[in-house]
């Protein structure tokens, strides 16, 4: 019999009794295929990214990591349009906030969308969606009839799609792997995602500095092509396709219920969202810190001198991925840590005196942002029943995206009123004392003995077979 996902989730902190209950039966034909592409002997795959060895999830990647590039190019332009039109700090909060103001209010109902409806579906929708987005802004920059009210019109409309892409997008990956790869796909889905993050805002500054801001939101409107390929050519048949979850009264309520009572899940949710909230801000922070403070460095062009530091922390990101990949495990002590590494890092970055300390800086800023996002998302999938794991990270983007509505114009108004080193602080103070005082929490309860030694048993009601992993 195929058994549940739920025990490669706890076998991740280190095995223990499981519950089963969220697995359709798989088909002997299905489990033999995951063995036979087995990673053993495949070198570098088998000890790093043995998810890659299957085909569907292989085609996932490399059309979400194109496509995510794509999309931060478009963010990194769209900072750098309302700056144009405004010259405010303000006006830059309060548009990225826009994109993200949907999530905000109706994130839980996307996330309850993709528990009950086919993920494969729902994508092929949204990304469409978002590219014909794209093409309007590139169409309304080539025209010259793009105003303000447009750019926030547009936000708002891309953030519509993503309250239901979003979830969909994260849940999704749990089908496309047999158990004994899922952790590790979940980690590289988090280490791609924020690779292609950086680096899109990276190429996203240069191309906007180079060749204009109109080729940026082209380029991302194209890239959608790759994520509709991949999933047109997966094989259905290959697929792992979770329960859907029967429509039913306060199944939004119930997934905010099910992460307030499970503190291995809040706690990390709470750091998310503070973290989200005041330091994950760089499309504000960044482009600011470019205009005014290191200016005269790069060509005496912001757009330049933002691309050159969006480069460096792409280079720390990579190497953040490449380790957190090979040796980093999902647990309270590691996300931490990570938090506390992270926080001066961005510290160090807010108070650098010249372009060469700054871009220093931004190598380890970059090497934390990927640690500490991979760590925290990884955790919450891991962590999360998979008939929940659509609401919870549904939750998880309501706190680390959503909370740009609220994040945003803060770090933009104490960056225009303050200067732009400030909204930096604020986000490295923040996150520091994220990572402390969790790690107090997790010291004191024992939280840390407990993700050592003892995996947590899920108490589910209806569940029908325990599988002990060894």
């Amino acid at each position: 019999m195929g058994y549940g996902r739920a025990d490669a989730l706890r076998g991740v902190e280190g095995g223990g009794s499981v519950t089963v209950t969220d697995r359709e039966e798989e088909p002997a034909g299905k489990v033999a295929l995951a063995q036979a592409s087995s990673p053993a002997g495949r070198g570098w795959l088998r000890g790093k990214a043995p998810s890659l060895l299957h085909r569907n999830y292989r085609l996932y990647f490399l059309g979400q990591l194109v496509s995510v590039i794509g999309t931060w190019m478009q963010t990194v332009a769209q900072s750098f349009l309302v700056l144009d039109l405004t010259h405010s700090g303000t006006q830059l909060g309060l548009t990225t906030a826009a994109r993200f103001l949907p999530m905000l209010v109706f994130g839980p109902a996307g996330g309850l969308y993709a528990d009950r409806h086919d993920k494969r579906r729902v994508l092929y929708v949204t990304q469409t969606l978002a590219g014909l987005l794209a093409g309007i802004f590139a169409i309304c920059l080539v025209t010259g009839s793009m105003r303000l009210w447009v750019v926030y019109v547009l936000a708002l409309a891309l953030g519509f799609v993503n309250v239901f892409d979003n979830p969909a997008r994260q849940s999704f990956i749990s089908e496309m792997v047999p158990e004994a790869d899922l952790a590790n796909a979940v980690l590289l889905n988090s280490i791609s995602m924020n690779l292609a993050r950086v680096f899109g805002a990276a190429v996203g500054g240069t191309v906007a500095a180079v060749l204009g801001l109109t080729l940026c939101f082209t380029l991302n409107a194209v890239s959608y092509v790759a994520v509709l390929v991949s999933l047109a050519v997966m094989s259905a048949a290959a697929l792992y396709p979770a329960r859907k979850v029967a429509k039913q009264k306060g199944q939004v309520r119930a997934g905010l219920r099910y992460v307030w009572s499970k503190s291995e899940i809040l706690v990390p949710m709470v750091m998310i969202a503070v973290v989200g909230t005041l330091a994950w801000e760089f499309q504000v922070s960044l482009p600011l810190m470019a205009s005014s403070v290191f200016h005269g460095w790069i060509f005496h062009n912001s757009a330049a001198a933002y691309g050159t530091m969006a480069s460096v922390m792409g280079v720390g990101a990579a190497v953040g991925g490449f380790v957190s990949a090979g040796r980093v495990k999902p647990g309270p002590r590691s996300l931490c840590l990570a938090a506390i590494g992270w926080g001066i890092a961005i510290l160090v970055a807010a108070l650098a005196p010249n372009m060469p300390v700054e871009l220093a800086a931004m190598l380890f800023v970059g090497y934390g942002s990927i640690t500490f996002n991979s760590l925290a998302k990884t955790t919450l999938q891991l962590a999360a029943k998979p008939e929940m794991r659509g609401r919870v990270m549904a939750l998880w983007a309501l706190a680390w995206l959503g909370s740009t509505p609220v994040g945003g114009p803060i770090i933009g108004w104490i960056s225009a009123t303050a200067g732009a080193r400030w909204g930096l602080v604020v986000g490295g103070v923040a996150t520091l004392l994220c990572g402390v005082l969790a790690l107090a929490w997790a010291a004191r309860t024992g939280a840390l003995a407990h993700s050592r030694t003892q995996p947590r048993r899920e108490d589910t009601s209806d569940a029908k077979t325990t599988v002990e992993l060894r």
